[in-house]
């Protein structure tokens, strides 16, 4: 047996195949290389180019390679694009996975683990979100992510499949082997960014929004370790595989940190300060968002390695200089004096 992974030359799609590979799976690699990059899929997988919507392509890879489970991570993933052009988030996000869903039933796929977002639950007041919150996306990517959710709820009782939600918040840091990291082109994750202005690749730092009501000002997320997130996916499949219902699952720590908070990380890890320039909020980003994942704990038994905001920075530098070819940073050990945990305050 097989694991299909759409979207597997992109950042978190190579972490989960290296993830599989690790487990001894056999794996399969769908990706149109529109935002991933083909040097990031290790030897070991075998690679498609294509498109999820390429039924005949998608049908001949579940026949031909014996796939019992599909780990769907193909998707645009960009907030402020989802708002200026929400056709394309539709096509690509929602219309795509129901072309991938269909295959999937026809070729008698039992396992399905989605890859979602956060951004389903919209702007939610409070300190946490639990899966119990109801999804109120302010924008088309939260929008094009639900669709997707909702047609699996639909198909599951229909079919032979059973499926694993993860929504993730705010996915950072690199493979901590240096396998893989983050490489899409225009990635505008904030670690990714910072690292990056840290390391001389980027002019500057833009900070979106410094009026929002958190106790900074800039907005606040819930940094979750790439490493751990594969680390769920694994534990997802093996449910599935075991016999376990349908679920949804926050994928997150359940503490926050805001824009500068990461800002003061990245500093302390490299002895520099980031050059900064304030810049207006952007369209559907809101103030603060934290998850609640104490059912992914308890129904999975997950536990995290590398929940440490500094460890996430360092993978993520390192990732950095290994891909810009910038010497490796020694980190100036500063004392940790204005360092808060976001998440006990929202």
């Amino acid at each position: 047996m097989s694991v299909l992974v759409t979207g597997g030359a992109g950042y978190i799609g190579s972490h989960m195949v290296y993830g599989l590979l690790d487990r001894g799976e056999q794996v399969c690699v769908l990706d149109n290389l529109s935002t991933g990059i083909r040097d990031l899929v290790p030897h070991e997988a075998h690679f498609f180019h294509g498109h999820v919507n390429n039924r005949n392509l998608v049908q001949w890879i579940l026949a031909h390679r014996d796939v019992d489970a599909v780990v769907h991570f193909a998707g645009s993933a960009v907030v402020p694009d989802s708002v200026n052009d929400p056709l394309a988030y539709y096509r690509n996000n929602t219309a795509g996975s129901l072309e991938l869903l269909d295959a999937c039933v026809a070729g008698g796929v039992k396992h399905f683990i989605f890859s979602s977002t956060a951004a389903v639950y919209g702007a939610c007041e409070g300190r946490c979100i639990d899966e119990s919150n109801s999804p109120a996306p302010i924008n088309p990517y939260g929008r094009s992510k639900l669709m997707t959710e909702w047609m699996l709820q639909d198909v599951a009782p229909a079919s032979d499949m059973r499926f694993t939600v993860l929504r993730y918040f705010n996915v950072a840091g690199a493979d901590p082997g240096g396998r893989t990291g983050q490489s899409t082109p225009r990635a505008t994750h904030l670690i990714k960014r910072a690292c990056q202005v840290a390391l001389g690749l980027a002019a500057h730092l833009d900070i979106y929004g410094c009026d929002f009501p958190t106790p900074d000002g800039t907005g606040v997320r819930d940094y979750i370790h790439v490493a751990d997130l594969v680390e769920a996916h694994g534990l997802a499949l093996d449910a599935l595989r075991s016999g376990e219902a349908s679920t949804t699952l926050n994928c997150g720590y359940g503490r926050g940190f805001s824009v500068r908070q990461v800002v003061e990380a990245v500093e302390r890890a490299t002895g520099r300060r980031l050059p900064i320039r304030i810049q207006a909020r952007r369209p559907g980003d809101p103030a603060a968002v934290v998850a609640d994942s104490s059912r992914l704990r308890s129904e999975l038994g997950w536990r995290p390695r590398y929940d440490n905001l500094d460890e996430i920075v360092r993978h993520a530098l390192d990732w950095e200089a290994r891909a810009g070819v910038v010497p490796r940073i020694t980190p100036i050990r500063t004392p940790i004096n204005s360092l808060q945990i976001a998440g006990d305050y929202v």
